[in-house]
């Protein structure tokens, strides 16, 4: 029996095509969700962008039939607009105002009670990204759910990057001879194109080896890089020798780092960058940026140029290259990039319509992108140019995203299947004991 699914303005302004989500079954558009969409719709970020395009995808059904009756869609359903069922009648003595989530709770509740009197009716479903939604219609009765359509993944079973492998102490000595074994010697076990691997001796000695699939994944080779330290910063674990094996290859013009705050992400990127710009000349350029998503209240409009602006988002930035310059003095920092010339520290705003060749490219805190802004990125890198996108998936400040959606999350699973890429998740906080306590309890 087909269901009746009551869309919530977030699940549209998170993704404008989850009405084509939900199969063969209807899909029901509250008349406020309209009026939500349209307050949308002039703001120039992710959000406005999505109210546009809901505008658009409504207007193009509309000329298949009338919006307040069934129009079908394409995957077998059909979508109206609800212009009835607004009676605040069931809810005015539970929900006093009436707020445009508490009026979506009503059609929703309205709907159902109106198929309960019916001998077929139907299942009737709210779907909300917000959750005290979810929880007020369960209050009243009404089955809710989450909108899962556009998780990359469905549970925290993100790629890591690396695997364990237990094999014979014969197989390591081979590889430590030969620097590669072939990888039909594991028949029964998937790889992916430069997935890092981890073999034990499966008699349990302490005798183990580091190594990479190749990018054809026929062999298993030694890493080419062995480096005790670039820029003076030294792999204290065995995930951030990976991440510097990744940074430091010119055959992977994509790198994705996730880990938790103080695993030396950014660190050992900004390292790798100035060490192929500035000591082996490989990129003409080191660009770093981030995008601006504050942290709880936003400051509202900062003073100065756009240098002066831009200081206090990108300030962790600063603080990392000052660790590595072995700055001292105040303003010490301004006058060695000054002097540089080849370091680049923007906004991501301003990326859209650019092309990059020939740049060593990070972009922090890229969980916080939405998965169109993150393929306006990916789509900007030019010619001979390497992008390192990374971030924490837990630390999500954006409304609509979570560690299932974002876009660092999109890249590491579209992009595992990939030769051109290669992927790391750090787990060892390296910035303190304080630190690495703080982000395993809180």
């Amino acid at each position: 029996m087909s269901k009746i699914y009551v869309l919530d303005t977030n699940v549209l302004l998170q993704d404008p095509y989850s009405i084509f989500s939900f199969e063969d079954n209807e899909v029901v558009i509250p008349a406020v969700v309209l009026e939500e969409v349209d307050s949308k719709k002039r703001y120039m970020d992710e959000i406005g962008r999505n109210a546009r395009q809901v505008s658009r995808l409504i207007d193009n059904l509309r000329q298949t039939g009338k919006l307040h009756e069934k129009i079908p869609l394409e995957n077998g359903g059909v979508m109206r607009i609800e212009l009835n069922h607004r009676s605040f009648h069931q809810l005015q003595d539970i929900f006093v105002e009436k707020t445009n989530d508490n009026r979506i709770l009503a059609v929703a509740k309205n709907l159902s009670l109106e198929e309960e009197t019916k001998e077929n009716g139907r299942l009737v479903i709210l779907v909300s990204k917000d959750a005290l939604v979810r929880v007020k219609a369960d209050a009243i009765g009404l089955n809710s759910e989450d909108f899962l359509s556009d998780r990359v993944i469905e549970n925290d079973a993100i790629y890591t990057g690396y695997a364990e492998l237990f094999v014979a102490v014969e197989v390591l000595n081979q590889f430590y001879e030969k620097g590669e074994i072939p990888i039909s010697l594991f028949s029964t076990y998937s790889f992916y194109p430069n997935q890092f691997l981890v073999l034990k001796d499966a008699m349990g000695s302490s005798q183990s080896a580091l190594g990479m699939v190749d990018s054809k994944r026929q062999k298993i080779k030694k890493l080419v890089f062995d480096h005790d330290h670039i820029w003076g910063i030294r792999s204290r674990n065995v995930q951030q020798t990976m991440a510097i094996e990744l940074l430091l290859r010119k055959d992977l013009p994509l790198v994705t780092l996730i880990g938790k705050a103080g695993t030396g992400k950014t660190l050992l990127a900004l390292a790798a960058g100035l060490m192929q710009t500035e000591d082996y000349g490989e990129y003409k350029k080191l660009l770093v940026a981030r995008p601006i998503v504050p942290v709880g209240k936003d400051l509202g409009f900062l003073p100065g140029e756009k240098e002066e602006k831009l200081r206090p988002w990108m300030q962790p930035i600063y603080d990392n290259l000052e660790y590595l310059f072995n700055v001292k003095k105040p303003g010490e920092l301004d006058a060695i990039l000054a002097g540089m010339g080849s370091i680049e520290v923007e906004a991501l705003t301003y990326i859209r319509g650019r092309s990059i060749p020939e740049q060593f490219i990070i972009i922090d805190e890229a969980q916080n992108l939405t998965k169109h802004e993150v393929k306006t990125i990916l789509t900007r890198v030019g010619e001979k140019s390497k992008i390192v996108l990374m971030g924490d998936p837990e630390q999500i400040d954006h409304p609509y995203l979570d560690a299932y959606n974002n876009g660092l999350t999109y890249v590491v699973e579209r992009f595992k299947d990939q030769s051109i890429s290669g992927h790391v998740k750090l787990f060892k906080g390296e910035r303190s004991g304080l630190a690495q306590l703080a982000a395993d309890l809180l």
